[in-house]
Protein backbone atom coordinates (compact mmCIF):
# COMPACT_ATOMS: atom_id res chain seq x y z
CA UNK A 1 0.00 0.00 0.00
CA UNK A 2 1.17 3.25 -1.12
CA UNK A 3 1.50 6.31 1.38
CA UNK A 4 0.56 10.03 0.69
CA UNK A 5 3.81 10.71 1.96
CA UNK A 6 4.56 14.87 1.14
CA UNK A 7 2.19 14.85 -2.05
CA UNK A 8 -0.54 17.38 -1.43
CA UNK A 9 -1.69 17.51 -5.22
CA UNK A 10 -5.03 16.36 -4.63
CA UNK A 11 -5.68 19.30 -1.64
CA UNK A 12 -4.97 21.83 -4.54
CA UNK A 13 -6.74 20.10 -7.75
CA UNK A 14 -9.59 18.81 -6.56
CA UNK A 15 -12.94 20.65 -5.81
CA UNK A 16 -14.59 20.60 -2.32
CA UNK A 17 -17.45 22.21 -2.02
CA UNK A 18 -17.66 21.66 2.15
CA UNK A 19 -15.44 23.67 2.55
CA UNK A 20 -15.65 26.03 -0.08
CA UNK A 21 -13.21 25.39 -2.46
CA UNK A 22 -12.68 25.20 -6.20
CA UNK A 23 -11.16 23.16 -8.73
CA UNK A 24 -7.21 24.26 -9.10
CA UNK A 25 -7.38 26.05 -5.50
CA UNK A 26 -5.10 25.60 -2.99
CA UNK A 27 -7.22 24.30 -0.01
CA UNK A 28 -7.11 26.76 2.98
CA UNK A 29 -6.52 23.92 5.63
CA UNK A 30 -3.41 22.77 3.58
CA UNK A 31 -0.10 23.30 5.37
CA UNK A 32 2.90 22.92 3.54
CA UNK A 33 4.75 19.48 4.33
CA UNK A 34 2.57 19.23 6.93
CA UNK A 35 -0.71 17.72 5.66
CA UNK A 36 -4.25 18.61 6.23
CA UNK A 37 -4.69 21.38 9.46
CA UNK A 38 -7.82 20.05 10.17
CA UNK A 39 -7.30 16.01 9.50
CA UNK A 40 -8.17 14.97 13.11
CA UNK A 41 -11.95 16.37 12.72
CA UNK A 42 -11.97 15.88 8.96
CA UNK A 43 -15.15 14.08 9.47
CA UNK A 44 -16.86 16.71 10.75
CA UNK A 45 -15.42 19.41 8.76
CA UNK A 46 -15.16 17.77 5.32
CA UNK A 47 -16.15 14.27 4.69
CA UNK A 48 -15.55 14.02 1.03
CA UNK A 49 -11.55 14.86 1.71
CA UNK A 50 -12.11 11.56 4.69
CA UNK A 51 -13.73 8.97 2.12
CA UNK A 52 -11.62 10.04 -1.15
CA UNK A 53 -8.03 9.24 -2.21
CA UNK A 54 -6.35 8.96 -5.43
CA UNK A 55 -5.70 5.96 -7.66
CA UNK A 56 -2.22 5.95 -7.44
CA UNK A 57 -2.72 5.18 -3.48
CA UNK A 58 -4.89 2.33 -4.26
CA UNK A 59 -4.62 1.06 -7.60
CA UNK A 60 -1.95 -1.81 -8.53
CA UNK A 61 -2.35 -0.94 -12.21
CA UNK A 62 -0.95 2.50 -11.54
CA UNK A 63 1.96 0.81 -10.55
CA UNK A 64 4.59 2.02 -13.25
CA UNK A 65 3.03 6.21 -12.66
CA UNK A 66 4.82 8.45 -10.42
CA UNK A 67 3.50 9.88 -7.58
CA UNK A 68 0.94 13.08 -8.12
CA UNK A 69 3.35 15.27 -7.21
CA UNK A 70 6.09 14.24 -8.79
CA UNK A 71 3.90 13.64 -12.33
CA UNK A 72 1.64 16.30 -11.68
CA UNK A 73 -1.86 14.64 -12.08
CA UNK A 74 -4.16 12.81 -9.84
CA UNK A 75 -6.19 10.39 -11.14
CA UNK A 76 -9.74 10.28 -9.20
CA UNK A 77 -11.03 6.92 -8.24
CA UNK A 78 -14.45 8.24 -9.32
CA UNK A 79 -15.36 8.38 -13.00
CA UNK A 80 -16.78 11.23 -15.26
CA UNK A 81 -18.97 10.86 -18.21
CA UNK A 82 -19.34 12.40 -21.60
CA UNK A 83 -22.28 12.77 -23.13
CA UNK A 84 -23.02 11.78 -26.76
CA UNK A 85 -26.04 11.69 -29.24
CA UNK A 86 -25.95 7.87 -31.01
CA UNK A 87 -28.41 8.22 -34.47
CA UNK A 88 -29.02 4.66 -33.12
CA UNK A 89 -28.67 3.78 -29.33
CA UNK A 90 -29.48 7.59 -28.85
CA UNK A 91 -28.11 9.74 -25.94
CA UNK A 92 -25.33 7.71 -23.98
CA UNK A 93 -23.18 8.94 -21.37
CA UNK A 94 -19.30 7.17 -21.58
CA UNK A 95 -17.94 6.48 -18.72
CA UNK A 96 -14.30 8.20 -18.88
CA UNK A 97 -11.26 7.96 -16.32
CA UNK A 98 -11.22 11.69 -14.77
CA UNK A 99 -7.90 12.97 -14.10
CA UNK A 100 -7.25 16.38 -12.64
CA UNK A 101 -4.23 18.16 -13.98
CA UNK A 102 -1.94 20.78 -12.41
CA UNK A 103 -2.82 24.22 -14.42
CA UNK A 104 1.28 24.96 -14.45
CA UNK A 105 1.87 21.82 -16.17
CA UNK A 106 -1.11 21.18 -18.91
CA UNK A 107 1.12 19.07 -20.95
CA UNK A 108 1.64 16.86 -17.76
CA UNK A 109 -1.33 14.01 -19.31
CA UNK A 110 1.18 13.58 -21.99
CA UNK A 111 3.22 10.90 -19.79
CA UNK A 112 4.39 8.11 -21.69
CA UNK A 113 3.58 6.01 -18.78
CA UNK A 114 -0.22 7.57 -17.99
CA UNK A 115 -0.66 7.06 -21.79
CA UNK A 116 0.50 2.91 -21.37
CA UNK A 117 -2.26 3.35 -18.27
CA UNK A 118 -5.36 4.62 -20.17
CA UNK A 119 -4.44 2.37 -23.50
CA UNK A 120 -3.97 -0.49 -21.39
CA UNK A 121 -7.10 0.16 -19.83
CA UNK A 122 -8.89 1.34 -23.38
CA UNK A 123 -10.65 4.28 -21.68
CA UNK A 124 -11.11 7.49 -22.87
CA UNK A 125 -9.81 10.36 -20.33
CA UNK A 126 -11.12 13.78 -19.28
CA UNK A 127 -8.19 15.64 -18.09
CA UNK A 128 -9.62 18.65 -15.99
CA UNK A 129 -7.78 21.23 -15.62
CA UNK A 130 -10.05 22.98 -12.94
CA UNK A 131 -14.16 23.30 -13.61
CA UNK A 132 -13.96 25.08 -16.78
CA UNK A 133 -11.41 23.50 -19.10
CA UNK A 134 -10.31 20.07 -20.40
CA UNK A 135 -9.47 17.77 -22.54
CA UNK A 136 -11.03 14.76 -23.94
CA UNK A 137 -7.90 12.03 -24.52
CA UNK A 138 -8.98 8.84 -26.81
CA UNK A 139 -6.35 6.16 -26.72
CA UNK A 140 -5.06 4.18 -30.09
CA UNK A 141 -7.11 1.01 -28.80
CA UNK A 142 -10.49 3.31 -29.35
CA UNK A 143 -9.58 5.44 -32.81
CA UNK A 144 -10.07 3.94 -36.01
CA UNK A 145 -6.39 5.61 -37.00
CA UNK A 146 -4.71 4.21 -34.28
CA UNK A 147 -3.53 7.14 -32.87
CA UNK A 148 -3.94 9.51 -29.60
CA UNK A 149 -6.61 11.78 -30.33
CA UNK A 150 -6.68 14.89 -28.11
CA UNK A 151 -9.33 17.35 -27.97
CA UNK A 152 -9.88 20.49 -25.70
CA UNK A 153 -13.29 21.49 -24.36
CA UNK A 154 -15.17 24.08 -22.06
CA UNK A 155 -17.05 22.18 -19.58
CA UNK A 156 -19.44 25.39 -19.34
CA UNK A 157 -20.89 24.79 -21.98
CA UNK A 158 -24.18 22.59 -22.27
CA UNK A 159 -24.14 20.81 -25.77
CA UNK A 160 -24.37 17.72 -27.06
CA UNK A 161 -23.20 15.82 -30.48
CA UNK A 162 -24.04 13.39 -32.62
CA UNK A 163 -22.07 10.12 -32.04
CA UNK A 164 -21.17 10.69 -35.77
CA UNK A 165 -19.91 14.22 -34.84
CA UNK A 166 -17.81 13.02 -32.27
CA UNK A 167 -16.09 10.28 -33.97
CA UNK A 168 -15.74 12.67 -36.76
CA UNK A 169 -13.83 15.27 -34.37
CA UNK A 170 -11.69 12.71 -32.30
CA UNK A 171 -10.48 11.27 -35.93
CA UNK A 172 -8.96 14.69 -36.88
CA UNK A 173 -11.46 15.47 -39.00
CA UNK A 174 -13.98 18.24 -37.39
CA UNK A 175 -15.21 20.78 -39.64
CA UNK A 176 -16.90 24.17 -38.17
CA UNK A 177 -19.22 22.96 -36.31
CA UNK A 178 -16.96 21.03 -33.62
CA UNK A 179 -15.14 24.21 -33.04
CA UNK A 180 -18.66 26.07 -31.92
CA UNK A 181 -19.69 23.16 -29.66
CA UNK A 182 -17.90 19.97 -27.49
CA UNK A 183 -19.21 17.37 -25.86
CA UNK A 184 -21.09 17.72 -22.63
CA UNK A 185 -20.03 16.67 -19.48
Amino acid sequence: MRTCGDCQLCCKLLPVRSVGKGAGERCKHQRHHKGCAVYANLWRVSPECKLWNCAWLGDESTAALSRPDRSHYVIDIMPDFITVNDPVQGRQNVQVVQIWCDPKYPDAHRDPALRAFLDRRGDAALVRYDNERAVVLMPPSMMSSGQWSERSTDLNRNSTHTFAQVVEALSGNEGKQMETNEVST
